[in-house]
C-alpha cells in the first residue's frame, strides 16, 4: 500500500504501473506515509498489527486492511471503509469507492496467489 494505491493506476497513479514485486521496504510503523499516488506520498498509517491488520487514514476517510485465517491455509483480506461526508457526496463517494477498492483487492488478490518471485542477478 505505501508504493502504490493498486487500484486503476489511470486513475490514481497517473498511469504510472503500481509495482508487482516486493521492494524490501521496511516494516511499516505508525505515522509512516499510508500511500503513494500521482507520485506523492499521501496519508498516514494510524494503526496496525504486524501481519494482520493495517489502518490508513487519506482524504478524510480511514481504511482498514484485516487478513483473517481460514480453514485449509486459506485467508481472507478485508476492507472497511470509514468516512463522514456530507448527505449530497456520499452517494457518488460510496459507488466510486466501491469501484475502486474491487480493482484493488482483485489487483492484490493476484500478486499474493503468484507468491514471490525469485529475483535474478
Amino acid at each position: 500500500m505505501r508504493l502504490a494505491p493498486y487500484s486503476y493506476d489511470w486513475i490514481d497513479n497517473l498511469g504510472r504501473p503500481s509495482p508487482r514485486d516486493l521492494l524490501g521496504l521496511p516494516e511499516p510503523t505508525v505515522g509512516d506515509k499510508y500511500t503513494t499516488a500521482g507520485r506523492r506520498q499521501m496519508g498516514r498509517i494510524v494503526s496496525l498489527e504486524h501481519q494482520r491488520e493495517l489502518t490508513g487514514t487519506i482524504l478524510g476517510a480511514f481504511m482498514s486492511y484485516l487478513l483473517v485465517p481460514g480453514e485449509h491455509g486459506t485467508t481472507r483480506f478485508l476492507l472497511k471503509v470509514v468516512m463522514n461526508p456530507s448527505r449530497l457526496v456520499a452517494p457518488a463517494l460510496s459507488v466510486g469507492d466501491l469501484v475502486m477498492a474491487r480493482r484493488q483487492l482483485l489487483n492484490l488478490k493476484a500478486l499474493a496467489e503468484q507468491g514471490p518471485r525469485p529475483t535474478t542477478r
